[in-house]
């Protein structure tokens, strides 16, 4: 189905300062802690950089066997909670065909919107799936629709120019849809081909407050992009045995970025593999720090 956008008119010098006043308030209040202890719990066993960059102590047989009752396939019933709201299917009508998406979370005025782009071989039912990677996707889940935002997992098609505009298309509808509000972007693997690419586009970083990279590509030429003369806050989580696309090539773009004082984390999970970060990436940590970033 088609979903409009709706555009809000703000009247009155009073309602001005009401908006600004509650994206102040938004971007300051944290969000609440869900199951922190069972997903924000594992040890730092190296912080640099005033702890920008962290490695995290990261053990197969602790945090999937351990974690798993079915080892990569179904968490156990501890790391899953029931959700307030049932996930909707939705579709944005493009050119080359409709953007089909899973929301859960508030559908307008969103205190916040995190938009997850899988890897290849996925579509929007990987970024909506309680029970894989751990629980860290019902987590995820939970924090936008117990905080009052809402979250977004679309299907991409070929991760080329044309996803880029559908994901520009539905950064600027959940802008207008929530507007003062941040809009954050994460994408993982080659998913991660669509953040850069969106990078590109200055009047859709104008509307995003940040991204997360999971195990994704490294952009050799992301000092060129209007993300990086926007300064717009990234944090990176990668495995270190990573062997799709290397830990190292991550690093090295992380240090390049921070040494210029760029707003950017890297959390690296040590002996992990490609699916690690969507695994172990400690959302609430990594959300908050993008809302409060300056």
């Amino acid at each position: 189905m088609h979903m409009s956008t709706v555009h809000f008119t703000f009247t009155g010098l009073s309602a001005f300062f009401l908006s600004v006043f509650a994206a102040s308030a938004v971007a300051a209040e944290p969000l609440k802690p869900f199951k922190d202890e069972l997903f924000s719990s594992n040890a730092v066993i190296e912080s640099r950089d005033g702890g920008d960059y962290e490695v995290i102590d990261y053990d197969e047989m602790r945090d999937i066997n351990g974690r798993d009752q079915v080892p990569e396939r179904r968490a156990k019933g501890k790391y899953v909670a029931r959700l307030k709201q049932k996930p909707v299917a939705e579709a944005l009508v493009l050119d080359r065909g409709n953007l089909e998406l899973s929301r859960v979370g508030a559908a307008t005025n969103a205190s916040f919107t995190v938009i997850f782009i899988h890897g290849r071989g996925g579509d929007r039912r990987l970024g909506m799936n309680d029970y894989t990677f751990g629980g860290n996707f019902n987590r995820l889940k939970n924090l936008a629709v117990e905080n009052g935002g809402a979250y977004y997992a679309p299907s991409m098609q070929g991760f080329d120019d044309q996803d880029v505009r559908g994901i520009a298309t539905l950064i600027d509808r959940a802008a207008k849809l929530s507007p003062g509000r941040p809009v954050i972007l994460s994408c993982a693997s080659m998913g991660s081909f669509i953040c850069w690419g969106i990078a590109r586009r200055p009047e859709t970083v104008a509307q995003l407050k940040g991204m997360v990279i999971l195990g994704g590509a490294t952009d050799p030429d992301f000092k060129k992009s209007a993300a990086y003369k926007a300064k717009l806050p990234i944090w990176f989580t990668h495995g270190s045995r990573d062997s799709v696309y290397a830990a190292k090539d991550q690093t090295a773009l992380y240090k390049q970025l921070h040494k210029t004082g760029y707003p950017v984390r890297f959390t690296l999970f040590e002996t992990g593999s490609h699916g690690t970060p969507v695994r172990m990436t400690d959302w609430r940590s990594v959300l908050n720090w993008i809302i409060a970033a300056r």
